[in-house]
């Protein structure tokens, strides 16, 4: 059964943090979590990106700042071409990476905001990521030690300076939990993120997190405000318009793909969400371009 897994981060030898270039066939890290902070950006790549409830299309230039214990993955497209790959670089730092109080120094108050802003993941814009591109390829390929804990606090300072930005979870979900209900709710998140196009058993669910059914589905809907199959629709909804916005697939092979088992029913789920109909939320989105 696949869930969210904890990662456990080791730095190196002589090292505080953990700066890594990836150049690979495509990212299949699968949804995980870890008490460090993270700094990704994909130089090249598109797919979908899963933040805690959050799901994106992602593509090159996507930069995103994840605080402690949010789950995330970075899937790849699934028609990658033969011989094609991708790339990106992740910084990953524990909080008090620097001494305990290190970020609560005024003249790094706007960092420790920035770090406030993670627990709900922050996506910078593209005009943000192209200034941040050069000096996080400069700090992976940097070798001395002072110099690369110089140019980290240097990205840092230009990301807490800039308002270019969307937060991913505004609902604070993972931002405020206790660990043992953090580390519940990422493996049921976990397994609606592998699992939403296909369907979905609540006693599967309940099971991944050691849970009644009825247990779970009061702590789920205390937790998110939504119940269990309601969060699963947003899944596929959010999933079925980014198909329907960047490919010219039927509604109906959309549907099928998205988990929805009936075309009625899609069309109906839709509209009560979107307002509209799939075909007009398409044909609205063409005119606009």
């Amino acid at each position: 059964m696949i869930k969210a897994q904890f990662e456990n981060i080791n730095t190196a030898p002589g090292t505080s943090f953990l700066v890594k270039f990836f150049h690979l066939e495509r990212f299949t890290v699968p949804y995980h979590f870890h008490p460090e902070y993270e700094l990704t950006l994909i130089l090249k790549g598109n797919g979908k990106r899963y933040v805690g409830k959050n799901m994106e299309d992602y593509s090159d230039g996507d930069l995103v700042f994840l605080g402690s214990d949010l789950p995330h993955c970075w899937k790849s497209d699934d028609k990658i071409l033969d011989g094609d790959y991708v790339q990106s670089i992740v910084i990953q730092f524990e909080r008090n990476f620097l001494g305990t109080d290190f970020f609560n120094r005024p003249e790094l108050t706007h960092i420790q905001d920035l770090m406030k802003r993670s627990t709900l993941g922050v996506r910078f814009e593209q005009s943000v990521s192209s200034e941040i591109k050069l000096k996080m390829q400069r700090l992976a390929a940097e070798e001395n030690s002072f110099r690369k804990l110089s140019q980290l606090l240097d990205i840092l300072n230009d990301l807490a300076s800039s308002d270019q930005y969307t937060l991913l979870n505004s609902d604070g979900v993972f931002a405020f939990q206790q660990n043992v209900n953090k580390e519940r709710m990422n493996t049921a998140l976990g397994y609606i993120v592998d699992n939403f196009r296909n369907d979905i058993l609540l006693n599967d669910v309940a099971a991944a997190v050691n849970m009644s059914p009825n247990a779970f589905c009061k702590y789920f809907k205390r937790t998110t405000n939504k119940t269990l199959m309601e969060t699963v629709t947003d899944y596929r909804i959010s999933y079925a318009t980014q198909q329907l916005l960047n490919t010219d697939k039927a509604v109906s092979e959309i549907s099928f793909e998205s988990g929805f088992g009936d075309v009625s029913h899609f069309h109906k789920i839709f509209k009560r969400t979107m307002k509209t109909s799939p075909l007009d939320y398409r044909k609205n989105f063409q005119k606009g371009l």
